[in-house]
């Protein structure tokens, strides 16, 4: 039945036994016709791999759908409310996929005493800029070495190398809001030893703005 209003798709949602689960049913056989062609510019509608994704971010958005049905507000249909739900977590889950066979970078000290990891990109900086680079690079990989956890400097990497913030936190066996808080305690920790070396967080900035361009 895809001809229900907005209020009957809430009662029926609502309504618990086989007319919660007819209502889910149905709701599936939508979120599986339209899914496919909504992410048909990353995967072929019809390929093996989009059938493996659509199949499971249906079932996980009729899991959201019951959890945030009380968040509807009636402002479009039901059906297109759920559809966005499922578009998002397809697109969420795809990222995830793209990043699921990388591996989290790892910063290590060298024989110089230097961390080292991906270098800095070479945009013909005069002499003086790139020792003065080079210099605060030094500074810095030092004091996070120093000052953060093993843990708070896979999560600091990660985070500069791109990493979906929801695959750094599975890799890292945490939920989004504990690596959160795993970064902000990092930061004031790295806040703190920067004020005592006679840094700033704005000279600091200058250096790893220039990492990926």
């Amino acid at each position: 039945m895809d001809k229900r209003t907005n209020e009957e798709w809430i009662a029926d949602l609502r309504a618990g036994g086989e007319r919660q689960a007819q209502a889910l049913e149905d709701l599936r056989a939508i979120i599986l016709r339209g899914l496919p062609y909504a992410i048909a510019g990353r995967l072929a509608p019809n390929s093996p791999e989009s059938e493996a994704l659509v199949e499971e971010v249906a079932q996980e958005t009729l899991m959201r759908v019951l959890e945030y049905l009380d968040t509807f507000e009636g402002r479009s249909q039901f059906t297109t409310w759920a559809h966005k739900i499922a578009v998002r977590a397809a697109l969420t889950e795809l990222r995830r996929v793209r990043w699921r066979e990388v591996p989290l970078p790892e910063m290590e000290m060298n024989e110089e005493g230097d961390a080292s990891y991906r270098e800095l990109p070479d945009h013909q900086p005069s002499p003086e800029d790139q020792i003065d680079r080079k210099d605060m690079m030094r500074r810095v990989n030092r004091l996070i070495m120093e000052e953060l956890t093993e843990k708070q400097r896979k999560a600091l990497m990660a985070t500069m190398e791109g990493f979906p913030l929801e695959e750094a936190a599975q890799r890292l066996g945490m939920n989004r809001n504990a690596l959160y808080k795993l970064m902000h305690d990092a930061r004031l920790r790295l806040k703190k030893r920067l004020e005592k070396e006679g840094l700033t967080p704005q000279q600091v900035l200058s250096v790893f703005e220039q990492v990926g361009k």
